[in-house]
């Protein structure tokens, strides 16, 4: 009788465990379809605007470099940036000076060539990597914070985490914490989002952390206006 009683609490158990894994995979799903919807709707949307993009570059604390540019969706459906302004001129120095600083210069730029091919693996986000990402068993959902976490998304070791407003159905924030070659080249990138007055949803400010290199840089897009407005 014991082992009877024991084998039914163990069924039971069992039972039960089974039916809160595929309620909570269900309710998963069901996040993840929403976050597809409002991600596509929204890249729609905002191909009917224009705005205005300032990117500041800071090394190590020192701000180095701001930069403007008006931007647009192409036929091709990538992002046109005409800049706005012009850079002021190189400061007169030395050969030697001037050819250790274009050194400098251009391995910087090399690095952040690639820091910036490693990131556009995660933005914007995409929703057949979402889905993917789920059918591989690597997200999770975290429904008091309204929250999506995403493991191995791109690279082994890597997280992305989504913060997604069900009632508004839209997307609040976009974490990336990733890496280039080596782990301890650490890069994270932190998007937080806004919205129209018509209701689209758009990427407000980035912030882009370069550990290694002691780099950071900030983009802020702003001045939304229809085409033709």
């Amino acid at each position: 009788m014991i082992r009877q009683t024991i084998s039914i609490l163990v069924l039971s158990a069992g039972a039960a465990w089974s039916q809160d894994a595929g309620a909570d995979k269900a309710a998963l799903q069901d996040r993840i379809g929403e976050i597809k919807q409002s991600i596509a709707q929204n890249q729609a949307d905002l191909r009917q605007y224009s705005w205005t993009e300032t990117t500041e570059i800071a090394l190590k604390g020192e701000d180095k470099k701001r930069s403007q540019a008006d931007c647009k969706y192409g036929p091709d459906g990538k992002v046109q940036k005409t800049p706005i302004g012009s850079a002021p001129p190189p400061a007169k120095k030395g050969r030697v000076k001037t050819k250790i600083v274009a050194k400098k210069v251009g391995e910087m730029k090399e690095y952040m060539d690639r820091v910036g091919s490693l990131i556009r693996r995660y933005v914007p986000p995409d929703p057949q990597d979402i889905q993917a990402s789920f059918q591989a068993g690597k997200a999770t959902l975290d429904p008091a914070a309204g929250q999506l976490l995403f493991t191995d998304y791109a690279k082994p070791g890597d997280k992305v985490t989504l913060t997604f407003d069900p009632a508004t159905r839209k997307l609040r924030s976009f974490v990336v914490a990733t890496y280039l070659d080596d782990r301890k080249d650490v890069v994270t990138l932190n998007a937080s989002f806004n919205g129209l007055p018509d209701g689209t949803n758009y990427v407000e400010t980035t912030v882009l952390d370069a550990t290694a290199k002691q780099i950071q840089v900030t983009t802020t897009n702003s001045e939304y206006r229809k085409a033709g407005g």
